[in-house]
């Protein structure tokens, strides 16, 4: 299998985002988004992901967290894209069940070519510390969008907001790292149309 590893720099007027990932990393982290929060749930994918994964993020926090929030879930999404190639041998799909303390997530990912999120989240407060939770679904939407998967969030049960966060993207890692790995059996790309 080739390099699985992407770098893509995204600039807007009201952002500035670079990420690269290692899909075959040993879950190394090296993030700076400006929202401490983000880059505690960001790290929370590559370390049981196993992904490398660096991201450096400047916005216009001054407004409030909303763009560079999306753009970070946006720019991750093309670096994903960009590893994951034309999906040759992989194992296409992934899931994950974590727990933590009282919260339980579920979370499913289909490297499908197509984007689709089901996000059944909800949170028992609107704000962990100073993050609005409504911004985690921006995430994901961008996430979804530019990587073009599938991605099915479902917080179980929960009632400590940073428990359900939590879960949410700790599954997302193991879910990803499922997913993405080789699969030693494939015969190539994972679909009988041939292309994903």
């Amino acid at each position: 299998m080739t390099q699985r590893n992407a770098r893509i720099n995204r600039e807007t007027l009201e952002t500035q985002v670079t990420v690269s990932i290692d899909l075959d990393g040993t879950g190394t982290a090296r993030i700076d988004t400006g929202i401490p929060f983000l880059d505690h749930m960001l790290d929370q994918v590559a370390r049981h992901g196993l992904i490398d994964i660096e991201i450096e993020a400047r916005g216009d926090l001054h407004i409030d967290a909303h763009h560079t929030v999306e753009d970070i879930g946006i720019t991750l999404g093309q670096a994903l894209a960009q590893a994951l190639g034309d999906k040759r041998g992989i194992r296409r799909y992934g899931h994950a069940y974590v727990p933590l303390d009282e919260a339980l997530s579920r979370v499913v990912v289909d490297f499908s070519g197509r984007p689709g999120l089901e996000y059944h989240v909800e949170y028992p407060r609107a704000r962990i510390g100073d993050f609005d939770v409504d911004l985690f679904r921006e995430f994901f939407q961008g996430l979804v969008n530019h990587a073009r998967i599938t991605l099915h969030l479902d917080a179980l049960r929960g009632s400590n907001a940073h428990h359900v966060a939590e879960t949410l993207f700790k599954a997302l890692g193991r879910a990803l790292r499922m997913a993405a790995e080789p699969d030693p059996r494939a015969q190539g790309i994972p679909s009988t149309k041939g292309v994903l």
